[in-house]
């Protein structure tokens, strides 16, 4: 049987639990950043996943009597140079942007932690993985990118691998910065003399203290790498057409822009759009971790 003490005490730990969620709560609302770039972001992913699957229109199949044709209401974008309906194509073009950012920055988290940690714990390692990381980061990351598809070929996926190689150094320096001022904290020095095992402190008393820059570098990731996927299929490197990608349908558009100037204004306020809400949901997200940011700012 509960005693009046203990329910007392249950009372008062529930009050301060729903004081806390309604803290988080108006913290979240306060945050016009990240409210805003989660609801375009949100849309974007929404009208990619629904519309195309709703729809019965083909985004490659070419009706040569509807070329360039302006926007209206049977095409809401406009048709492009071979007759495709614009919006379709844009539609399935960012189902492979998003795919694309979200494989790259999931996987270059995923790199970049397993070697900012270690290479903060041993300094053997540091020694070798940082200078290696350097030596990559000094490369800019477009020419590297495009280095790396002449040498896999052009595919999504060799996409998806170029542009990880491309962002898990930076993803490696932050983490490691995170996990280096981790490891002077007195709980880590307190596991080591109770003879803890490297593993154990670096993944269950380093690794949760560096999740928070982690995820405010993967959404920048994010969209760093829609940016750099548009440009490598821009570039004839990335996405192989016919398949629709948001920069091979800038590519394929710039012969027609003056006559169509829709099929630029169309695929690149998508490109604008998706890497603008992604950027202010990390600015948010940033705040929202470290609310010290915020007040710096102001």
């Amino acid at each position: 049987m509960s005693t009046p003490n203990t329910s007392a005490l249950s009372q008062a730990s529930q009050s301060i639990r729903k004081e806390q969620q309604q803290i988080q709560r108006e913290r979240i609302l306060s945050n016009p950043s990240l409210m805003i770039g989660a609801v375009i972001f949100l849309l974007i992913v929404l009208a990619a996943l629904i519309i195309p699957s709703v729809s019965s229109i083909d985004p490659n199949a070419m009706v040569v009597i509807d070329r360039l044709k302006p926007p209206s209401l049977a095409h809401p974008f406009g048709t492009d140079e071979f007759g495709r309906d614009l919006m379709i194509r844009i539609l399935y073009g960012a189902r492979v942007s998003l795919g694309v950012g979200c494989s790259v920055a999931l996987l270059s988290c995923l790199f970049g932690t397993i070697i900012g940690i270690y290479a903060s714990y041993f300094k053997l390692l540091d020694h070798i993985l940082m200078r290696i990381c350097e030596g990559l980061i000094a490369i800019p990351g477009v020419l590297l990118a495009i280095a790396l598809m002449a040498a896999l070929g052009a595919s999504s996926i060799n996409v998806i691998i170029a542009l990880t190689i491309v962002y898990t150094p930076s993803v490696a320096r932050i983490v490691r910065g995170s996990a280096l001022v981790t490891r002077e904290q007195t709980f880590v020095e307190a596991a080591k003399v109770q003879g803890a095992s490297s593993a154990r402190i670096l993944w269950k008393l380093i690794l949760p203290n560096v999740i928070s820059p982690l995820t405010v570098q993967a959404s920048f990731i994010f969209a760093q790498a829609i940016i750099s996927e548009a440009s490598l299929s821009f570039l004839g490197a990335g996405i192989p057409a016919p398949a629709a990608s948001w920069g091979n349908i800038l590519q394929g558009s710039k012969q027609v822009l003056q006559k169509a100037p829709w099929t630029v204004i169309f695929p690149g306020l998508a490109v604008v759009l998706c890497v603008l809400s992604l950027n202010l949901f990390g600015d948010g997200l940033r705040d929202y971790l470290d609310p010290r940011t915020a007040r710096r700012k102001k």
